[in-house]
Formats: structure tokens, sequence, C-alpha cells
């Protein structure tokens, strides 16, 4: 058999049969006198159980461990650490397929809100914290929550969304919120030397919980660039009473 013939056989494309002989896979048949090589039936054999492996889910790698063992003793080790993997991705799928049913419930209802998709934890702190209506600031404080969500470790992620969860279970906390949103929001065209900086770095740090200023330098969450990136987004102002709130909680810390 040509290469065009064996591959059509075993249902591969002549390209796989040639790549396979590059990675040692398949040992390269004899040749006629004209150059062309000459397939056997066990040439065939043995390209089918290649095809085989790698519809499993075997890597190349894992195949050439497998061909190499001759008694197909490797065969069902491979086999049953590929089972176990499966498992696992099993398990992962059914856990995004039941966070989606969930995603496209709130979807339905007209409660997914513009920064999601996000965990169900982090729904819940903004459904407490309620709309407010032309915030610039707090527009950003949901993008940032958003981000921390996705991108902090799932420890510390759990963390800090209980501790914002039970900051929003308090309405008096929530309406200070809002307050300190406005008083921030006020200081975009403001001079960094404005009283009002003070003011509200003092308010911010009032509102935040203990709870919370424990993770704002907790392992994993994003720093360098990223603490760059979120005080580009402020004005002079607003990052002097940002800064001020936080030299304040660390204060309070000691």
């Amino acid at each position: 058999m040509r290469i065009g013939e064996i591959a059509a056989l075993v249902g591969v494309t002549p390209r796989a049969v040639r790549h396979y002989h590059h990675l040692g896979l398949l040992p390269e048949p004899v040749r006629r006198a004209n150059g062309y090589r000459e397939y056997s039936i066990r040439d065939a054999v043995l390209l089918a159980r290649i095809r085989r492996l790698t519809e499993l889910g075997l890597g190349l790698d894992e195949v050439r461990d497998v061909l190499v063992d001759d008694e197909g003793r490797e065969l069902v080790e491979v086999l049953e650490e590929l089972d176990t993997d499966l498992g696992r991705q099993e398990a992962v799928i059914r856990e995004r397929r039941a966070r989606l049913a969930e995603l496209l419930g709130e979807a339905r209802a007209g409660r997914l809100t513009a920064e999601g998709p996000v965990s169900a934890e982090l729904a819940d702190v903004f459904a407490g914290l309620g709309e407010v209506p032309e915030s610039p600031m707090a527009a950003k404080d949901r993008e940032v929550l958003a981000l921390l969500d996705t991108v902090a470790p799932d420890e510390e992620r759990a963390k800090l969304m209980s501790a914002m969860r039970t900051m929003t279970e308090d309405p008096e906390a929530v309406a200070r919120a809002h307050d300190v949103y406005a008083r921030l929001d006020a200081l975009a065209d403001a001079d960094p030397a404005d009283p009002r900086v003070a003011e509200a770095g003092q308010a911010l740090a009032d509102l935040l919980p203990d709870e919370v200023v424990a993770r704002l330098d907790g392992p994993g969450l994003p720093q360098g660039r990223f603490t760059e990136t979120f005080f580009g987004e402020f004005s002079p102002a607003q990052t002097a009473a940002v800064h001020h709130a936080l030299v304040l909680v660390q204060e309070r810390a000691r």
C-alpha cells in the first residue's frame, strides 16, 4: 500500500502518517525501487492503534509509552490515568454548567449585571450595595471587585467577598458607601489640597470593616502594575483621598 492508501484505510491523513514517522511512533516501511514507501498490513494495524489511542485523549508521548510495551501493561496504567483525568474534567464541566444555569436564570430575569458574569457571592454583594445612579466611582468600584472576583486566589476571594457581604447586610453601611461614592465623585476636578480630600479619606476609612482592611494586602491579591492601573483611573484629588484612607486603616490595624 502507498501512503495515501494506508491513510485512507485507517482514516487519517497522509500528513499525520508522516508526522508519526517523524516522531518515531510508526516505523518507516521498506521502499520500492522507485523510492515510494510500501506499507504492510502490520503497518496498518499499528497505525490504527495509534489512531485509537489518540482518540481516547492520549498525547503522542503517552502513545509512544504504550507502544513500547508490547504486552499492554503500560496501556492499562495510562488508560486508568486518563479515566481519572476525564473524571476531573467532568466535575469541572458540571460545575461550570451549574454556574451557567444560574447566569441564564439571572439574565432571563433581567438581573445580570453589566460586569457579569460574576460569582454568586459577588452578585449578592452587588445586590446589597444597590444601584448608585450617575456615580463614576461606584462603577469603578464594581469593576475592581469584578476583577478581584476573577483573579484573586479562591481562599482570598472567599474571605474578601464574605467581608464585603457582611458590610452590605448593614443598611447604615450601605448608606455610608453611597455617601463615600458621592464624596469621591465630587473630587473629580478638585485640587489635591482641597480639605474635602481628607474628609473623603476619613469617610472611606471609617466605612471599611476590619475584615476588608485585612484583605487589602492579602497574599495573592494583585499588586504592582494593578495598583498603578487602579490609581490611574482616579483624578489627583481622588487618588490623594484613597491614599489617605489607606494610611488611616493601616494605622488602625497597628
